[in-house]
């Protein structure tokens, strides 16, 4: 079955760094485009970045540009968002999913129904 395992978060203090790694199994990974999300306690999770399985192009929300990066190794079915100069609104929990584009939309739509545990970040002095 489709899995998701998120790890690498933490509490950090403003302006520190973390990197989030997503383990997948159960599907061809190196086929899909691959997502990174985070959540907050009354909201809807959204999108923060994604990366595409063909050229390896990177996509990321305005909030997050320039200071986030996500990055993927085929070789080991991982994904990988580092996170720099974080701020206190990036507190939230983070998942990964595997992506398919859809032409109305600007960042590919989750491609199955599993999410992992998610990884907690906190960023608080």
């Amino acid at each position: 079955q489709v899995q998701f395992v998120e790890s690498g978060g933490g509490l950090v203090q403003p302006g520190g760094s973390l990197k989030l790694s997503c383990v997948t199994s159960g599907f061809t990974f190196k086929t899909y485009a691959m997502n990174w999300y985070r959540q907050v306690p009354g909201k809807e999770r959204e999108i923060v970045a994604s990366i595409t399985s063909t050229d390896h192009s990177t996509k990321y929300v305005d909030s997050v540009k320039g200071r986030f990066t996500i990055s993927r190794d085929n070789a080991k079915n991982t994904v990988y968002l580092q996170m720099n100069s974080l701020k206190s609104e990036n507190t939230a929990v983070y998942y990964c999913s595997a992506g398919v584009p859809h032409p109305n939309m600007e960042y590919p739509l989750a491609a199955f129904p599993s999410w992992g545990q998610g990884t907690q970040v906190t960023v608080s002095s």
